[in-house]
């Protein structure tokens, strides 16, 4: 079974070398670049990789394209700020030979700074595992700015998680405020462009449900405060996305 890797990014030269090097188990990898101005094309081609590069409005698009430009009989998606240890690579490749479904999910680890984080991952502001090995074909994203819905093609295999993706998801706590504001604003947009922001009320018990989950359901209390940190910002992206839809519409459309 021939093994495609993707990753898209935009303006990432700094991740990508290190990223792009977990991937050389691949038979192939692909690199969608949008609107990058930075060398990330440079860097990929210097790799091996195959460069496709665009414009595109929303996420969704975006990654559909790089999972059309791979020719490999699996994919394997993967973010700039992700690797793959070796111990991963090899189970991915035993999974694929013998595999009689369309998707597997990849378990995450996930460091703050140079902190890993297990426990309190929750809502839309991160998870412990993610569906990123799949068949060509058996995975579409749908037209959102942040976290698009899925379809399958396929059932869904196994939990890879005898071992991890390394995922460096905030460099420090500003950071992680920082993507809060980021994802919210976007969600807002996606929000507006459907016609229906949500109310207050559901909002206010969202933000209550996701905290809890977070930092309860998810075990975040194990973290200590970087857990508290979690189940806040888990319980404000939907809150914060609603009131930037509500307030300030002009600027989010």
């Amino acid at each position: 079974m021939r093994l495609s890797a993707l990753l898209v990014a935009r303006n990432e030269a700094a991740r990508l070398e290190g990223c792009l090097a977990s991937l050389a188990f691949a038979d192939e990898i692909v690199v969608v670049l949008d609107r990058s101005t930075d060398a990330s094309a440079q860097i990929a081609q210097a790799a091996g990789a195959r460069v496709v590069e665009g414009e595109w409005a929303l996420e969704g698009p975006r990654r559909n394209a790089g999972i059309a430009a791979c020719s490999g009989d699996w994919v394997l998606e993967v973010d700039a700020d992700e690797t793959v240890p070796p111990e991963l690579a090899s189970l991915i490749r035993a999974t694929i030979a013998d595999s009689a479904h369309g998707f597997h999910r990849v378990a995450i680890d996930n460091y703050i700074g140079g902190r890993l984080v297990r426990h309190g991952w929750a809502g839309s502001f991160g998870t412990t595992a993610k569906p990123i090995l799949f068949r060509r074909g058996a995975k579409h994203w749908r037209a959102q700015r942040v976290h698009p819905s899925l379809d399958w093609n396929g059932t869904e295999g196994a939990k890879i998680e005898a071992a991890a993706i390394r995922h460096d998801v905030d460099r420090d706590i500003s950071d992680m405020l920082r993507r809060l504001d980021r994802y919210s604003s976007l969600r807002a947009a996606d929000l507006l462009e459907s016609g229906d922001i949500g109310t207050l009320p559901g909002n206010l018990r969202r933000f209550f449900s996701r905290f809890f989950k977070a930092l309860v359901t998810r075990r975040g209390y194990r973290e200590g405060g970087w857990g508290l940190l979690l189940a806040f910002c888990a319980g404000l992206f939907p809150l914060l996305s609603h009131l930037k839809a509500r307030l300030e519409p002009e600027r989010h459309r």
